[in-house]
């Protein structure tokens, strides 16, 4: 006898539209027209809509196929479950990174040590492969560490013990053959961290205090290997000397390279962002400055670091200064600094928006950092474009470069309006994604060693490094307590679909790059100071905490497959069991 539906199809429909997510699927498993109905395309584009409250101007993610699909993709594939938590530091953990195949991990910690984990093992836990003290070299920790681009090398960055208030650090190079140390460059101040510009050379700095409230930022290009067999062979370069007022220095430094830049793994839709913010009325936030110093200032120093320098710098460092000069002996300083810097300073090049030469559009090469132009805080995103004959140490002598009396100017700056406490890169180096808390709007800065307060609440920025402008609206979520003197880096990181970050209030949070919203927060006992997504599989992520511990997370859907895999084959569920997760699991998810 054929089956008559009792209910049309219409209506089912609209009773369905009156469910929740799960409530739809389950009923689904009633008969085979409600199956049907249950996974209409237009019932899941107005759950998806209602559920994660999305403005309905807002497209659906460029590589979806089905409403459907999506709506899994965001409640099924963040890693959001814990599944491990290594313990093997015995201090706060700083920094997590990735190799990029993703098969090694690397972690920094305050118990000086840097430790090599390995993602691979059968079973599917992480275990500890390597562990190299530092403390050997007189570090007071290990604060930062990259893999170089064939996974072969490993720069760690750390703080070097000296006088109070020291902020010199080193970096490390490690082997990753035989754990053997290669060489080690002195970087300062420590919190420029460094970072690879190709497989085989560096990037690390230096800082030398002119006065009170100038100094002079110089970046250096190094040699891995440092161990040649000629004297007349260059294993260091100097790649830009930078002027600093108002007690700022540069900071953070890390290359882009803008080969992809035209083919990005995501392509944000910001039109479509902004009409939704206009159309429910959101207020808009701070929109950062952009523009060309052109000739702007730049001062004079020396290139060698000696002992009476750091201890002068003890005494007038900007996160610890002592006695300092009268206002009105400040201001005259930073007067005569920007006169200076611009007799010295370097006409800048081409503008960065300017097309390439034919062949060279997307084989840019761009160095980021943080800086500041008011006040000590670092406030800003410098850009630098570097020449290709500038990717090696080779070329003029260092004793001719020792001699130029001149400062380079900035290509670009980014005007943040609060102090910047992360960056990390999108995959395909598009988009810069920027930690800050934000300035009171409308301040004011009178005295560049006394910085606006700064908010509790963090905002994320993302910025397009091929139009060179802060897009969409900040993504918001998590929270930072420190004041100004106190403030330190929280560590981001991008995958191919998210973005995730730390935080002070004991959580990580990962947010969804095209639609903008937080989907899962990730707890811990303490502080959450570094998160990294296995470039690999962004379906894990690991989080590192002053809890001393690092937790590992993966997708309720991963979890699944490995427990599907260590258990006996069974008969399949007709209940979708992505549905029948617990929802513990999810720690919060907002």
């Amino acid at each position: 006898m054929e089956y008559v539906p009792v209910l049309p199809d219409s209506l089912v429909l609209e009773i369905f539209m009156l469910l929740p997510h799960d409530a739809v699927l389950r009923a689904g498993l009633t008969c085979r027209q409600w199956l049907a109905v249950s996974r209409d395309e237009f019932l899941w584009r107005e759950l998806f809509y209602t559920y994660y409250r999305i403005p309905r101007s807002v497209p659906r993610h460029p590589s979806s196929v089905s409403w459907h699909g999506e709506f899994r993709r965001l409640f099924d594939c963040i890693p959001c479950v814990e599944v491990q938590t290594l313990k093997e530091h015995c201090d706060q953990v700083l920094h997590l990174a990735f190799s990029h195949r993703g098969h090694r991990f690397s972690s920094c910690s305050k118990d000086c040590t840097v430790k090599l984990w390995d993602t691979e093992r059968a079973d599917g836990n992480i275990s500890l492969v390597h562990s190299s003290s530092m403390r050997q070299f007189n570090w007071g920790y290990t604060q930062f560490s990259q893999f170089n681009a064939d996974d072969t090398l490993l720069l760690v960055s750390g703080v070097y013990l000296g006088p109070h208030h020291s902020s010199s650090g080193e970096i490390a190079v490690i082997s990753l053959e035989n754990y053997t140390l290669l060489s080690r460059v002195r970087n300062k101040p420590y919190d420029v961290f460094g970072c690879w510009l190709n497989e085989t050379h560096l990037i690390s700095g230096n800082l030398h205090w002119i006065g009170n409230m100038t100094s002079c930022s110089v970046l250096w290009l190094n040699k891995a290997f440092q161990d040649v067999e000629s004297e007349n062979v260059n294993v260091v370069k100097r790649l830009f000397k930078i002027q600093n007022i108002n007690a700022s220095t540069i900071r953070t430094v890390m290359v882009a390279h803008c080969r992809r830049h035209d083919n990005p793994d995501l392509l944000l839709d910001y039109e479509a962002q902004s009409q939704a913010q206009k159309q429910k009325g959101w207020r808009q936030h701070h929109q950062p400055l952009l523009f060309d110093l052109g000739a702007s200032g730049s001062e004079d120093g020396d290139e060698d670091v000696e002992d009476e320098e750091q201890q002068k710098e003890a005494r007038s460092h900007p996160l610890g200064p002592g006695s300092r000069p009268a206002g009105q002996e400040l201001e005259i300083e930073t007067q005569v600094a920007q006169m200076l810097g611009k007799a010295h300073t370097k006409a800048p090049g081409s503008s960065l928006l300017e097309p390439s030469e034919p062949g060279n559009g997307e084989d840019k090469t761009y160095l980021l950092f943080t800086t500041g132009s008011l006040t000590y805080s670092p406030h800003q995103i410098g850009i630098k474009c570097i020449k290709p004959d500038q990717m090696t140490t080779s070329g003029p002598v260092l004793g001719e470069e020792r001699n130029s009396e001149f400062f380079d100017s900035l290509d670009h700056v980014i005007d943040i309006h609060g102090h910047i406490i992360g960056m990390g890169l999108s995959p395909d180096h598009r988009y810069l994604y920027v930690n800050s808390r934000a300035w009171p709007p409308g301040c004011k800065i009178s005295d560049p060693m006394c910085p606006p307060p700064i908010a509790q609440e963090i905002d994320l920025h993302v910025i397009d490094l091929k139009s060179l402008r802060e897009e969409r609206r900040i993504l918001r979520a998590h929270r930072a307590f420190t004041p100004n003197d106190e403030c330190f880096f929280i560590f981001l990181d991008v995958s191919r679909d998210f973005v995730a970050s730390g935080a002070e209030d004991k959580h990580g949070y990962i947010w969804d790059r095209h639609y903008n919203i937080c989907l899962a927060r990730l707890a811990h006992d303490d502080v959450v100071n570094s998160v990294a997504f296995s470039p690999a599989d962004q379906e894990l992520l690991l989080s590192a905490s002053d809890d001393s511990t690092i937790k590992v997370w993966r997708s309720p859907r991963m979890v699944r497959l490995s427990q599907a895999m260590a258990r006996p084959s069974r008969p399949r569920s007709l209940l979708p069991s992505w549905l029948s997760r617990n929802k513990n699991c999810v720690n919060g998810r907002p």
